[in-house]
């Protein structure tokens, strides 16, 4: 009976010492006046107890550009991430434009709150899963999406799309009426803005005959380009038996071995 007591006051006392991360809910990363923008550009954020220095995940959810909402990933919130979760406007009431550059905006977010909340713009990861994964690889790779919010696209500490469009995104390509087969590269294709200087770019995909259209080959590409052009830290990862939703959920097994390796805690 005493050493049942004993291990009932131990799990009691390091329950007491754990604490649930803090959560902000739906805040505004927008500024003006549109009510869509108003509406869509929120994002959510949990923060762990005493941050001081730890990697930041910026995670954009996927929908292929149409739907979806924001979520902060169970495995990244208890892996003691600060992770923010943002949400975007979606076509097709707003151009594809649109799209990227809200997730410049919500990046350059959380470049400006890092330290508030615990972390620091050395250690912001950026990822997200389909059409997360085309927003992550495109305002890293092409500068000018962060640029116009003051953000160094190279600041960022790896950019780690699970399950991206390389190519030109479909949900822009349908309206053009362009076919989902049909593929093709243009300046709203990651593939279009390969080059050696871009931050470490780590791919993830699912199985090859489970996934979207070719998507493992699209990415399988983007990593050759990226090495061909002389980037020195791009990563490709296939996850057999794991379709293009299943794959995200041991997908974060390998983006926290990566902030592990390029931005250890202490």
């Amino acid at each position: 009976m005493k050493k049942i007591l004993l291990l009932s006051i131990a799990l009691t006392a390091a329950a007491s010492v754990y604490a649930a991360p803090r959560e902000e809910k739906n805040i505004s990363y927008y500024n003006g006046t549109d009510p869509y923008a108003i509406e869509r550009c929120k994002l959510d954020v949990s923060v762990p107890d005493n941050a001081t220095d730890t990697p930041l995940v910026v995670w954009f959810h996927g929908g292929g550009l149409t739907g979806g909402g924001k979520e902060i990933p169970k495995r990244l919130r208890d892996a003691g991430y600060v992770v923010v979760a943002p949400n975007y406007r979606l076509i097709p009431r707003v151009p594809v434009d649109s799209c990227i550059n809200d997730a410049a905006r919500a990046v350059a977010w959380a470049f400006d709150n890092a330290v508030r909340l615990g972390s620091s713009p050395r250690k912001i990861f950026v990822a997200g899963h389909s059409a997360g994964g085309y927003l992550t690889a495109m305002i890293g790779l092409e500068k000018k999406w962060l640029a116009k919010y003051g953000v160094d696209a190279d600041s960022i500490a790896a950019l780690v799309p699970y399950s991206g469009q390389m190519i030109t995104h479909f949900a822009h390509r349908d309206l053009q009426h362009i076919p989902a087969l049909k593929a093709t590269v243009d300046q709203y294709a990651p593939l279009y803005h390969v080059r050696p200087d871009a931050p470490p770019f780590i791919l993830i995909t699912g199985d090859p005959e489970n996934e979207l259209y070719g998507r493992y080959e699209e990415n399988l590409y983007m990593w050759r380009m990226m090495k061909l052009t002389g980037h020195p830290y791009t990563r490709i990862y296939r996850l057999d038996g794991y379709d293009h939703g299943a794959m995200a959920e041991p997908a974060h097994h390998i983006l926290r071995d990566q902030i592990k390796r390029i931005a250890p805690t202490r």
